[in-house]
């Protein structure tokens, strides 16, 4: 029994490893969303304020061009931050299915024969 016992807990080990595994990569990839977001929002708005700035000033002061442009990209940086948040949300550090299991596992050792 204690050789079942000893099996039985390398394999929720080894569980456990594959659902963090698995929530890692999750995080991972909604990080590399978040710093994508930031690199592409970075170099977007630097190149179209500049080209929209410039063009609006023909009709405007270019102090007013400048604030309306910065407004437009203020707008997106916050819609592509939501959306990473909203993805960060989805993942779980807790191992749940390892979890459950261990409940289970420690249900039986107690009462064997049931």
């Amino acid at each position: 029994m204690t050789s079942d016992v000893q099996t039985l807990f390398r394999q929720e080990v080894e569980l456990a490893k594959t659902e963090i595994r698995e929530e890692a990569t999750k995080a991972g990839k909604a990080a590399g969303m978040f710093g994508g977001a930031g690199f592409a929002g970075y170099m977007v708005a630097l190149f179209l304020s500049l080209a929209a700035v410039f063009g609006l000033s023909n009709v405007m002061d270019a102090a007013w061009s400048a604030l309306i442009i910065t407004a437009v990209w203020a707008a997106i940086a916050a819609v592509l931050y939501a959306m990473g948040r909203t993805r960060m949300r989805e993942v779980s550090p807790k191992p749940e299915q390892t979890v459950e299991t261990l409940k289970e596992d420690a249900q039986w050792a107690r009462h064997p024969t049931k």
